[in-house]
């Protein structure tokens, strides 16, 4: 008899678990998912409660083989997936695949990869979770019956590759609903009037009219401002009355996923995918110099605040001995979860704040230091005392008509706020520092500022907004967050840009016809009382398949009626008020591989064409094309001028002798581009590779030689030869399981190597 399997989701984790569990266990992994729904047909019987196909998938064939090996001769196997859903659908899948008479599955979830977290999962190991699994179950076919079936609507109305997602349409449509908010915003003008005032002593402050006559005021224009101004300049202002308390500020709670995300956007730059990407390297261990790879944070994928009472232990013991016994708590802090959170997680934290970030720094890459520096911080400041601030208002009377305020405060005990400061949201981001004075005191007047503003329209949603109102409205779970935010990118339905998301055009067409046709899947209401029903089928209060009935009731009416009356903008486009300035009739935006445009509707009889703009109100304008007959050189085929053209892939010269003399050459590769050092796999081309932006904005990498070259990728070329197979080079990729590797760009060859 061999010795126990333990079987982890990522191999990363094999390291770090082997220092702890030595020779008494082997150990292996099932790099992330082994089994799923087919790729090409649905995959679900709904006839047959919904019962579901899964097959092994096809490039985990060599990871299944060695799971079998080294499970030939055990009947002890310890699942250890990443304790939450994903995982156990995994942990049930290794099963289907290891199944034996006689062998014993154990289900154990390492919250921390240490010693002791390791330990902890072995002493207590359990039945895998059916309800757990079932919810996972229940989501995974709800995102398949609405992806796979409303997906080729899309190609049949509008065009082919489209995707329709349970969860990503929901988001598509917040993003285009505020940005047709915006568009629809019809600015108001008013006033503000403040005046810059002096004591008897330093620092001078400034101060705004709140009241009129004991009334709240609205100044609407200059005419009303003026007067105002005019009254105060020969008015006295006088101290009318000083309101002083002291409050005491409570930290924040430890992150739990969405918090975290949030806060890395705004704090430290990074997106939600790279948050997530550096959090699971922290997790899963990194060489500390101490024997082996170490855990340093807990699981990432929590929603929950709730902390282990020795963890707030050990975080007061280091807080007395670093910063004073006046900076700790006589008993730890903690957290109430909000309502319905999944409590199976702790919060995000260190798994030893004797870890400290200044100690590890050498140990970690810069963007691993940032991350776990502010990990660390807000669990221990979540242990620290409370901050004392004294906040001061002083109210002050001009011509006892007009009222004026200004309020500042001072720091009397840092507290926690001595580790971590509070967000740049902070009510006291613009509070002043007051000087001394007392009820009665004339106040020197500097000047008075009347200053005109316009109201704004809501912002556009940046990363860190659109998290947390995706998590206001109950959709989706924290642990998608990053991936829901990836996928509209790269389905071309929302533009980023200066950090903001843009609904695009096509964003703009799909999100309608699915808000006409499919009404409850687009509602957020709706969407967030099936996250509601998932966890419900979690705690064992709610069977998958009612479910599953239920939702798709009512989802296949709304499927039929969408393949008989949803419009179709295929060859037709979407109408615009636009007139062709050729022959007088409609232009409609049109939908090509290359993207979208206007076209006459009366083609083939007119035949014009144009890129267009939109302007910040939703107007369409025709692009007017700026044509560049500059000579650039000459041909050297026929010694004509060449001029420089745009091309599908960038910017090129072309021989002004077309079509007698079709010859191009590439523009230093294109417009915007940048060699990555590496030379063009195609055979007998003498091009390099270059880095290149679509006209979406997304990245790809073309050759230098483009047009008379046409090799692109989406993934980055390295300059290796496969050695599985005869393909001249390999891309790099990148997901949250296994960070960056490079792999073989052959469907038909597995070949994969972690960088």
């Amino acid at each position: 008899m061999t010795k126990p399997l333990i079987i982890v989701e990522s191999p990363t984790k094999i390291k770090t678990l082997k220092k702890y569990v030595g020779k008494q266990y082997n150990v292996a992994a099932s790099a992330g998912h082994i089994r799923d729904l087919p790729v090409k047909t649905l995959g679900i019987d709904i006839e047959k409660k919904f019962k579901a196909k899964y097959v092994n998938i096809k490039d985990k064939s060599k990871v299944i083989s060695n799971l079998k090996k080294l499970a030939q001769n055990t009947d002890e196997i310890f699942l250890a997936p990443d304790p939450d859903r994903e995982g156990e659908a995994i942990a049930f899948h290794v099963m289907h695949i290891l199944k034996k008479k006689n062998r014993h599955f154990h289900r154990i979830l390492i919250h921390e990869l240490t010693k002791k977290g390791i330990q902890d999962a072995l002493q207590n190991p359990m039945e895998p979770d059916i309800d757990k699994y079932d919810a996972q179950q229940a989501r995974r076919k709800l995102d398949r019956l609405v992806g796979y079936q409303i997906s080729p609507l899309l190609w049949k109305k509008v065009q082919r590759g489209l995707s329709a997602g349970r969860v990503q349409s929901v988001t598509v449509k917040i993003i285009c609903d505020r940005e047709r908010e915006i568009r629809k915003f019809i600015p108001e003008e008013f006033w503000t009037v403040t005046a810059d005032l002096l004591g008897q002593t330093p620092p001078e402050f400034n101060a705004n009219l709140i009241k009129i006559s004991n009334k709240k005021i609205k100044i609407k224009d200059q005419t009303q401002s003026s007067k105002i101004v005019k009254d105060l300049e020969n008015s006295q202002f006088i101290v009318h009355e000083i309101k002083a308390k002291t409050v005491k500020r409570n930290p924040l709670p430890p992150f739990i996923t969405s918090k975290l995300q949030q806060d890395t956007i705004n704090r430290l730059r990074f997106s939600a995918k790279k948050t997530m990407i550096v959090a699971q390297q922290l997790y899963e261990g990194i060489e500390i110099g101490i024997g082996g790879p170490e855990g340093l944070i807990t699981y990432m994928r929590t929603d929950s605040t709730r902390i282990a009472p020795d963890a707030a232990s050990e975080a007061q013991q280091l807080i007395s001995q670093t910063f004073g016994d006046k900076f700790a708590l006589p008993s730890p802090r903690f957290f109430k979860n909000k309502n319905k959170v999944q409590d199976a997680h702790e919060a995000i934290r260190p798994t030893s704040v004797f870890h400290t970030p200044e100690k590890l720094k050498k140990f970690l890459s810069p963007d691993q230091f940032k991350l776990y520096d502010l990990i660390w911080k807000r669990f221990v400041a979540s242990q620290m005392a409370q901050a004392i601030i004294d906040q001061k208002t002083i109210l002050i009377q001009a011509s006892k008509k007009y009222l004026f305020s200004v309020a500042g405060s001072t720091v009397k005990f840092q507290g926690f706020m001595k580790l971590y400061s509070m967000d740049s949201s902070s009510k006291d981001k613009d509070i002043q520092t007051l000087p001394h004075v007392k009820e009665g005191d004339v106040l020197k007047t500097l000047k008075i500022n009347p200053k005109q503003h316009f109201t704004k329209p809501p912002p556009r949603f940046s990363e860190a907004s659109l998290i947390k109102e995706l998590e206001k409205n109950g959709i989706g779970r924290p642990s998608t967050y990053a991936t829901i935010l990836s996928v509209i990118r790269d389905k071309g339905y929302v533009d980023f840009i200066k950090r903001y998301f843009v609904p695009s055009e096509l964003g703009f067409i799909v999100n309608d016809l699915l808000v006409s046709s499919f009404p409850d899947i687009l509602n957020t209401t709706f969407t967030a009382h099936l996250e509601t029903s998932l966890d419900d089928v979690a705690s064992g209060n709610l069977d998958e398949v009612q479910l599953l009935t239920r939702f798709y009731t009512s989802f296949k009416k709304s499927l039929d009626t969408a393949d008989e009356h949803m419009v179709s903008v295929k060859g037709v486009g979407v109408d615009t008020d636009l007139k062709c300035p050729e022959c007088g009739s409609q232009l409609n935006i049109k939908i090509g591989k290359n993207g979208h445009f206007l076209a006459c509707t009366q083609y083939p009889d007119c035949s014009f064409t144009s890129n267009y703009l939109r302007d910040e109100k939703g107007n369409l304008s025709i692009e007017r094309k700026k044509i560049d007959n500059t000579k650039v050189k000459d041909c050297v085929k026929c010694g004509k001028p060449m001029v420089k053209k745009d091309g599908r892939f960038g910017t090129f010269l072309a021989c002004t002798g077309y079509p007698e003399c079709k010859h191009t050459e590439s523009v230093n590769g294109g417009q915007g581009s940048r060699e990555i050092g590496i030379k063009c796999p195609e055979p007998d081309c003498s091009g390099t590779i270059v880095e290149r932006k679509s006209k979406r904005g997304k990245i790809f990498y073309g050759c230098s030689r483009y047009p008379d070259c046409t090799f692109a990728s989406w993934d980055k070329p390295v300059g290796k030869s496969c050695p599985d197979c005869e393909s001249k080079y390999l891309v790099e990729k990148e997901t949250k399981k296994e960070g960056k590797f490079i792999k073989c760009p052959s469907r038909e060859c597995n070949f994969k190597e972690l960088k």
